[in-house]
């Protein structure tokens, strides 16, 4: 076993392709899949959401509609074994606590590179998580420079 392995570790789904590449990223450092812990953060409905915008789904149904998903996302990258938990709350708070509570040795996220106007209104939750953590935390940043190149290749195709 190497130093490097871990017993486990957390990564947040968001459901963004980064996100899902932090989950290969975090493979690498640990020797199952049983070893990953990968939890999706959503907000609470309110008032005004419940029974009209989601209709009759109750916030558990939801709940276990969103894990539904991530399982079945997850079969095609063969991370069967993976655990997944979906939880209320605001996400920093929520992936530190659980991070915390499962005995993480690492939490494995994306930072969608947000600048400026952006990075002020909507917050960098990875920033937030690093500053919470009990743990170290592998922010993986796809850099500006990549976006445009890979505009510019889907452009050419």
């Amino acid at each position: 076993m190497s130093w490097l392995k871990k017993k486990c570790v957390v990564v947040p789904i968001d459901f963004s392709e980064e996100s899902f590449k932090a989950v290969d990223v975090a493979k690498e450092f640990v020797e199952e899949d049983s070893s990953l812990h990968l939890i999706h953060v959503t907000q609470p409905w309110t008032e005004h959401e419940i029974g009209g915008t989601w209709g009759e789904e109750t916030e558990e149904e939801r709940i276990q509609s969103i894990k539904n998903f991530l399982q079945d996302k997850l079969k095609d990258h063969d991370y069967k074994d993976a655990h997944i938990a979906v939880h209320l709350g605001s996400p920093p708070v929520v992936i530190t606590s659980y991070a915390e509570e499962t005995g993480a040795e690492l939490i494995v996220m994306p930072s969608h590179g947000r600048t400026g106007i952006k990075h002020f209104a909507l917050g960098s939750v990875a920033e937030r998580v690093v500053r919470k953590a009990h743990c170290p935390v592998l922010v993986l940043k796809m850099g500006e420079q990549e976006k445009h190149r890979e505009k510019k290749i889907i452009s050419y195709d």
